[in-house]
């Protein structure tokens, strides 16, 4: 908890595709940074999510599932209420996530969420990673990049407004986390998430 009950948790919002590093950030944070860190990420939303409605929140770029979009959307909007509350009652959030547009019809995810956590103090951060070693993390033998590998890579990053990248293919979890540190610690006010919420 922060040293003052009635301050405000810290949020750090790790945005980008599969497999490109962001849960071994968050288990840096968790094991590194002061204070308890609650991850409310993808993974952990998705292992409490009915199995008739996977993937959930993890539904792939593609509009692939329309049917389930619009209870992704109250899913989404759910987890940052949840994460708002979190940080309100002074702990610390790690956030996890994949977010991109491409559904059947644009979902505007990412800007609901910004509203949802308005005056809190949220760091967003792209965790960047090429497709070579995002392939490369999954085991892939040949040369041929899977559509949905690609469709996220075109996605995730979309419209790139973050308060701080990392390439995680050039910086290890522990490097990335104490990036996040500094910017934490010495870096001007996010405004990432207001820029979002604006749109």
């Amino acid at each position: 908890m922060t040293s003052d009950a009635s301050a405000n948790g810290q949020v750090v919002i790790l945005n980008g595709v599969p497999r490109s590093g962001k849960s071994s950030i968050v288990r840096q944070i968790q094991s590194t940074f002061e204070g308890p860190w609650v991850n409310l990420g993808v993974d952990v939303y998705m292992q409490a999510t009915p199995e008739r409605y996977q993937p959930g929140i993890g539904l792939r770029p593609g509009g692939e599932r329309p049917d389930l979009e619009p209870l992704i959307v109250t899913m989404y909007n759910a987890l940052y209420e949840s994460i708002a509350a979190h940080s309100r009652l002074g702990l610390n959030v790690a956030v996890d996530v994949g977010h991109h547009h491409a559904y059947s019809v644009p979902l505007p995810v990412l800007a609901d969420a910004a509203r949802r956590l308005a005056g809190l103090p949220v760091l967003l951060v792209g965790v960047r990673c090429p497709i070579e070693v995002i392939m490369q993390r999954r085991g892939a033998a040949d040369d041929a990049v899977p559509a949905p590998v690609l469709r996220w890579q075109r996605s995730a990053h979309d419209p790139g407004i973050y308060d701080l990248e990392v390439d995680t293919s050039v910086m290890t979890p522990e490097e990335c986390a104490r990036a996040i540190r500094r910017r934490l610690d010495g870096g001007p006010p996010p405004l990432a998430l207001a820029q979002l919420a604006a749109r």
